[in-house]
């Protein structure tokens, strides 16, 4: 750990004394040798070079200059897990170098030797390697991912440096019914982890499978067959150990928000123990495939009744970096941007069903752009397991305004609350307006997705609710629309072309936010992918608790 010198220093003291030209002169050789090791501080803790976030140069936190720092030389704690409380070791900064002549390696192909650090030449534990590797799998609903993260020991717990991030799809839950399949799709992402990790460290390099909400709608038995023989291809064909605690497994929906929110709040500095005193942690909204979460930390005036934060599911307590964290979670299965167009396409065949409307016909659909058609699978009404395949089209009824109004349905906004305040679907959320209401947010996975290609190159205006709704307005209108406001812009005029569903995602979005959560639409929010080729999202979380927060063995 590292502590703010003014929490646990030695001050040098250089005192003048009587007036005594001996005393005196000592006096003086004191204060200039304090002078050049506080020039030397400031050389070694000058800022680190500047964090690229989507897209934008933003400075990374700034605070270490009038400070210095030292380790903490305790021995590692050993993190508690419990129902909704972590602890965990907080890895050290990593903005200095112990050697300036090498700098800090930003990506594997950057890094001069794999097997070692920068940052020291030997571990701060004797028993401990010099560098740690750590593999987490994201089996998400619409791919699997790997990260690769190099770690090192220089410190008395982990230090994150960097990752080696490959995806591929489909997802594990595309393999119903073929367990063996679906074990063997992940090979190319371990191949590639093979050929990354110094092979000498490849049975000490711990891995573990998180499948997400891809698999928890498959089923419990399906879903356990492909787990089942995850881990058997896992034990049996490649060199890493698993994790001794659940190494292949269903993430708990809970546990996936506040990861992601660990992993943003961690590389944007806001939660560590070097960060400054009055960063504010990000709210974090992650939309997946199959959900969608968001977490953030609620801060509640101590003079209204209803000051704390209700006890539930919703509540994680966290403890990271030496501080406590009481977090606001909530994961809501089936609202992720795949399921929600399924939910939106089901309504719209239903209310067509209720007209007359001959077979095979083709169904106006609000929430697809003008003049835009697709072909969609719905489920039949009254039979669940069975679909059919319909044509759906924009026509000229297309418009983010109607498509709006299919939005507050799909939403459940009029579900029973019967702990309140409520967001959307009978969930209990404390009041974004009062609880949160100047933190920033950060919106991840699909919101950055869809939003990103669509912003101009460069732009001083912050993105806003409303811009979301700006956005969606002149998508539902059509290519006529697209031609006029990107005409220019390659990248959006491809994404727009090949997705007839774009005026669907924004409107969802929108009202998510709007609708759903009840932020307000001039309120600012942030998108993000990846900070210094890190990608946003649980992964780094789950890896940090991994290495920092159980006893890892190495493979025979």
């Amino acid at each position: 750990m590292i502590s703010p010198r003014s929490g646990n220093y030695e001050r040098l003291e250089g005192g003048l004394g009587p007036s005594r030209l001996g005393v005196r002169n000592i006096a003086w050789r004191k204060i200039f040798l304090c002078l050049i090791i506080i020039v030397g501080l400031v050389w070694l803790l000058k800022p680190p070079e500047q964090r690229v976030w989507s897209g934008i140069k933003v400075p990374a936190w700034q605070g270490h200059s009038d400070v210095d720092m030292e380790h903490d030389h305790s021995p590692p704690s050993s993190p508690m897990v419990e129902p909704h409380k972590l602890e965990l070791d907080e890895p050290l900064p990593t903005s200095t170098p112990t050697y300036p002549s090498h700098p800090r390696p930003s990506s594997y192909e950057s890094d001069p030797d794999p097997s070692k650090t920068v940052f020291c030449s030997t571990p701060r534990n004797p028993s401990s390697s010099l560098v740690q590797y750590a593999l987490m799998i994201d089996a998400g609903s619409t791919g699997s991912r790997i990260h690769i993260y190099k770690f090192n020991n220089c410190g008395s717990s982990p230090v994150y440096e960097y990752e080696k991030f490959v995806q591929k799809n489909p997802g594990l839950s595309a393999y119903a019914g073929r367990p063996g399949d679906a074990a063997q799709s992940l090979d190319s992402l371990l191949d590639t982890a093979v050929r990354t990790v110094p092979e000498a460290l490849h049975h000490c390099t711990p891995v573990a499978v998180k499948a997400t909400a891809g698999l928890r709608l498959l089923g419990a038995p399906q879903a356990a067959e492909i787990l089942d023989a995850v881990r058997e291809r896992l034990s049996t064909m490649y060199p890493f150990p698993l994790v001794p605690e659940d190494p292949v497994a269903i993430m708990d929906g809970r546990d996936e928000g506040v990861y992601a929110w660990v992993t943003a709040n961690y590389l944007m500095d806001t939660i560590r123990a070097d960060s400054l005193k009055t960063a504010v942690p990000y709210a974090v909204l992650d939309l997946g495939g199959a959900s969608t979460q968001i977490v953030f930390e609620p801060v509640f005036d101590s003079a209204k009744s209803d000051a704390a934060l209700r006890e539930g599911e919703h509540k994680y307590e966290l403890k990271f970096g030496g501080k406590e964290h009481v977090l606001y979670q909530h994961s809501y299965l089936g609202y992720g941007l795949m399921r929600a167009r399924k939910g939106v396409h089901r309504l719209v065949n239903f209310m067509a069903s209720t007209r007359t409307t001959a077979v095979g016909a083709e169904i106006g659909n609000p929430c697809l752009a003008r003049e835009t058609r697709r072909v969609v699978e719905v489920e039949v009404a009254g039979s669940p397991a069975t679909t059919q395949n319909v044509t759906m089209v924009g026509g000229d009824i297309g418009s983010f305004e109607a498509c709006n109004r299919i939005m507050q349905l799909v939403m459940a906004k009029d579900a029973i609350c019967e702990v309140k305040p409520c967001s959307f679907d009978g969930v209990y959320q404390p009041s974004l307006l009062d609880t949160f209401p100047n933190g920033k947010i950060l919106l991840l996975s699909y919101f950055y997705d869809r939003i990103n290609p669509l912003l101009p190159p460069s732009t001083s205006r912050p993105l806003t609710i409303a811009s979301i709704a700006d956005l969606a307005t002149d998508v539902c209108l059509g290519q006529p629309s697209w031609e006029k406001r990107w005409g220019d812009n390659k990248q959006a005029m491809e994404e727009l072309l090949d997705r007839p569903e774009y005026c669907l995602d924004l409107t969802f979005m929108h009202a998510l936010l709007r609708l759903g959560y009840e932020f307000d639409d001039g309120r600012t929010i942030e998108i993000g992918k990846r900070i210094d080729g890190t990608e946003l999202g649980w992964a780094l979380g789950a890896a940090i608790a991994m290495v920092g927060g159980v006893e890892l063995t190495c493979k025979a």
